[in-house]
């Protein structure tokens, strides 16, 4: 089955592209809402001092602060206004989410349509300004405690929370522009170019190690590359990958003669929940993580001794990374496809599954399916995602090139190319619409 990119890439016409005029205005303001982001993330607190920045940041770039500033393209490094970036936001989805499937009454408004819908994202954004403002106030402390405010006190305190707030609104905002108005999931398209934006100053930085001799040498680059390589084709095979589940509907008797009855599949994608696991589990492990990282220096020992047990590449900060990424697998996967709600449909359009009575026996059947299926996508994104950090923590490698930032650009990638092809696509069928709709009315002059 070809891909959303092979089908683009084989069905691409520029003439239809260029006639295509909702899909560029869609595609120019998802770029420019882009470089907005960017541009915001070079405006830097107030009343930062940047050499005690650059030292504090140059000693800990190594641990989880490091991880933080891959997914904010390096906000946390130049501590911008969005240096809590779209995260905040992402922590309180998590939260909504674990409520609707726990609490009745969140439950009752998710089934309430388009209005329950709203509440529950209203809901979210209220969640969104807590979090960013207890963050926020960590961070500020810290930062005023750290002697890296030019002058501390109550006044830096509340401008820094205030400051970080608005960063945080302003991402989610633009995130949910883009969703609405531009192409492909907003939220995951800052996240895409905050990591595309520090692949040259990583491949740079790489360079120069290996020139150093830190890394061993060319050999150790080129190796590097084929990692590179081997791992982005392994996520594009495995997120291509499903199982087809065959759907038979009987014979249907008509006036003039009896119709066979077809065949269908019902595609069961490998890994259904994309990026969201690994997103996911690092929004949780990490901001918490990253505030007690910054109270360290000159805090109590046990905050000292949980930040280095946590830090990146030991053994209970991989534990807990490989914990999150499979318990949002079964979550996120159990909140998009619900066998007993695909069962009913399909018994309610006569459809069936070979050799499995419709009703409760399809839905169990197809529970067991999905969680096989499941429990092998969780296992690839584990290893995808934990396998380099090993590497990252053995050679030094810069984050860029690990397991989670390749996962969530290529999965991004993906999903973009496919929505430009679909909108492509529908532009087509439009234009083929109207010249039939055109053909018509000449004939019938």
């Amino acid at each position: 089955m070809a891909s959303a990119a092979e089908q683009l890439a084989a069905n691409l016409n520029f003439g239809a592209f260029s006639k295509a005029t909702e899909l560029k205005k869609r595609i120019w303001f998802t770029l420019g809402a882009l470089i907005v982001y960017r541009l915001g993330t070079y405006i830097p607190l107030p009343g930062i001092n940047p050499i005690e920045l650059a030292r504090m940041f140059e000693q800990q770039q190594g641990g989880i602060l490091g991880m933080l500033d891959l997914f904010n393209g390096g906000a946390i490094q130049r501590m911008s206004v969005f240096a809590l970036g779209i995260m905040p936001y992402i922590s309180a989805s998590i939260i909504m989410q674990l409520m609707t499937s726990m609490s009745p009454a969140m439950a009752q408004l998710k089934k309430d349509g388009e209005a329950g819908r709203q509440k529950i994202n209203q809901y979210t954004r209220y969640g969104t300004v807590i979090l960013t403002a207890v963050q926020g106030y960590a961070i500020a402390t810290s930062l005023s405690s750290g002697n890296i405010a030019i002058e501390s006190g109550g006044f830096f305190i509340a401008t820094t929370v205030i400051t970080l707030i608005g960063g945080t609104l302003m991402l989610m905002w633009l995130g949910e522009q883009i969703t609405a108005r531009g192409v492909g999931n907003g939220i995951s398209l800052i996240i895409f170019a905050g990591i595309v934006a520090q692949l040259p100053v990583a491949i740079v930085g790489t360079l120069e190690m290996s020139s150093r001799g830190e890394l061993g040498g060319p050999l150790v680059i080129v190796a590097i590359l084929l990692m590179v390589v081997a791992v982005i084709a392994f996520i594009v095979f495995m997120e291509r990958a499903q199982r087809r589940v065959l759907i038979q509907y009987p014979k249907r008797q008509t006036a003039n003669a009896v119709s066979q009855g077809e065949k269908s599949h019902m595609p069961l994608k490998l890994n259904t929940a994309g990026v969201i696991p690994p997103i996911f589990a690092s929004a949780l492990l990490m901001l918490p993580l990253t505030v007690a990282q910054l109270m360290a220096d000159g805090g109590p020992e046990w905050m000292t001794s949980v930040t280095t047990l946590l830090g990146r590449g030991q053994p209970l900060y991989m534990g807990m990374y490989a914990a999150g990424i499979i318990f949002f697998c079964f979550f996120y996967t159990a909140l998009v496809f619900n066998p007993e709600e695909t069962a009913d449909n399909l018994k309610k359009y006569g459809g069936f599954i070979p050799g499995i009575r419709p009703g409760a026996n399809t839905a169990k059947y197809l529970d067991f399916v999905l969680t096989r299926l499941t429990l092998v996508g969780a296992g690839y994104l584990t290893l995808v995602c934990l396998l380099p950090e090993v590497l990252i923590n053995k050679y030094s490698i810069p984050f860029y090139f690990g397991g989670t930032s390749l996962l969530i650009v290529v999965n991004v990638t993906m999903d973009t190319v496919g929505q430009i092809h679909s909108h492509l696509m529908a532009h087509q069928y439009e234009g083929l619409l109207k010249k039939s709709k055109l053909r018509g009315k000449g004939r019938r002059r």
